[in-house]
């Protein structure tokens, strides 16, 4: 079957970009915690927005941020932030850049501490990935619970919405549609 015959999810559309991300991305379950963190930040940039316009500024948001590398963000300091505002690549929101130089900080705390950041979402999520069945929610009660907690490490972004968006993203959740080739395939 070529690849557009392919039934998906109706959300990826026909875009290309959008079909590629959701044939080889979207639900594939991440446990790599960098990985985890980056598209943990990038769904905090996207709210108010659609998730076409970061994915098409992904990119430029990985240059940005130096790969998503916690340990460079981290570092960052004002006159990062205002090259950033400047980069017209990205989103440039003032809040979403100093939450993610934030985050990067609570990541590396976690990782001094002891805890590994996939180790700490995945066994919120009970350990493995979540098949939805019915229709998809905008959050669930474990998205507020993961928000609540993430919210009290600090981090900003993170309402319910953006994490269940997350959970979604990264495979916690499986919310591919029943018809979609994708479904039983992460």
């Amino acid at each position: 079957m070529a690849k557009h015959d392919l039934q998906r999810c109706a959300w990826s559309g026909s875009d290309p970009l959008y079909q590629t991300y959701h044939d080889e991305e979207w639900g594939v379950p991440v446990h790599d915690s960098r990985a985890l963190w980056e598209m943990l930040m990038l769904e905090g940039f996207q709210a108010g927005l659609s998730w076409i316009t970061i994915l098409r500024k992904r990119d430029a948001f990985r240059k940005a941020f130096a790969g998503f590398d916690p340990a460079v963000v981290a570092k960052f300091k004002e006159r990062d932030i205002a090259r950033l505002l400047k980069n017209e690549g990205i989103v440039r929101s003032r809040a979403k850049i100093e939450a993610t130089i934030n985050g990067a900080r609570i990541f590396l705390a976690m990782q001094d501490a002891g805890e590994d950041f996939s180790s700490f979402v995945w066994n919120l999520a009970g350990g493995k990935p979540i098949r939805n069945k019915g229709p998809v929610p905008a959050q669930t009660p474990l998205s507020e619970e993961i928000s609540k907690t993430l919210k009290k490490r600090g981090f900003k972004f993170v309402g319910p919405v953006i994490v269940y968006a997350w959970m979604q993203a990264t495979g916690i959740v499986n919310d591919h549609s029943a018809d979609c080739f994708r479904r039983n395939k992460v």
